[in-house]
């Protein structure tokens, strides 16, 4: 029953940050020193990252008539449209995987840590307040995610490779790299959605895959745990969803960049002063 509650409070959190360019790895590492699931470390690893297919699948949700180019409500123009950006969508997904995948037990192995995380969580809370500010009379070049190229697209493709470090975050990564290659801040926040959406089917599949062959297993307590993380997952990551695409229709993301560098330097304080 404990470990049910717990997964409840990490689905929130996961839900949470997931989409908001604050990463959820970092408040994953940081309640896990005071809410830890009774399951093997195996289970837990493989847990932090497949509940992110509960947020995953609030963008679907959200997004699927745009995102369906089999939709009866489509036009002929419309679906072509929806084919080109699923086009732009898997481009943009190219080198993450081929560089992620190789690296996935090397980053889960050295870079899993408070240091790291907490040095990520300042140092891209930094880089949001410097590029909102060099942005803030810039008119930006692609207003509307149909301009949107595909050499931009792979551009954002690129940024994303830097949320491979724990702390980074997937979304303020992608995010951040849009607006700085001139996307504005809802086009940003929509590709980053998208683009989440193959990222991290691929993530999840790839962590059960490891968590099975290593002789893990869902039947009983560890399933229903997991199943709980991910239903409050979807659900508060629907909300948080909602809440970001209404927040950068008329707000920058200094207040992000902010909450990101006191919380960086949280962690710091926590674990090394007081932990």
């Amino acid at each position: 029953m404990f470990d049910i509650i717990k997964a409840i409070i990490l689905g929130i959190v996961e839900g949470v940050t997931e989409f908001l360019p604050i990463s959820s790895t970092g408040h994953l590492v940081l309640v896990d020193q005071f809410i830890k699931l009774e399951q093997s470390s195996q289970f837990i690893d493989m847990f932090n990252v497949v509940i992110q297919l509960g947020a995953i699948m609030a963008v679907v949700v959200i997004y699927f008539h745009k995102l369906n180019p089999w939709s009866p409500r489509k036009n002929a123009l419309e679906k072509k449209s929806t084919w080109t950006l699923w086009k732009k969508v898997i481009v943009a997904v190219i080198p993450s995987a081929v560089i992620g995948l190789p690296l996935n037990d090397w980053m889960d192995e050295h870079l899993m840590n408070w240091f790291v995380v907490s040095m990520a969580l300042i140092v891209y809370g930094i880089l949001f307040i410097l590029i909102e500010n060099r942005n803030r009379d810039i008119e930006p070049k692609y207003a509307d995610l149909n301009t949107l190229s595909y050499r931009t697209a792979i551009a954002i493709g690129l940024f994303q490779i830097l949320s491979l470090v724990p702390g980074t975050s997937r979304s303020g990564s992608t995010i951040l790299g849009g607006i700085t290659i001139g996307a504005s801040r809802y086009v940003a926040t929509e590709f980053s959605f998208f683009l989440a959406i193959p990222t991290m089917f691929g993530a999840s599949l790839l962590k059960l895959y490891k968590f099975f062959k290593h002789g893990g297993s869902l039947v009983g307590l560890p399933g229903v745990v997991l199943a709980v993380g991910v239903v409050v997952s979807f659900i508060v990551a629907y909300i948080s969803i909602r809440f970001l695409l209404n927040y950068v229709k008329k707000n920058d993301f200094k207040a992000f960049g902010w909450y990101r560098i006191v919380l960086g330097i949280i962690v710091i304080g926590y674990f090394a002063l007081i932990h």
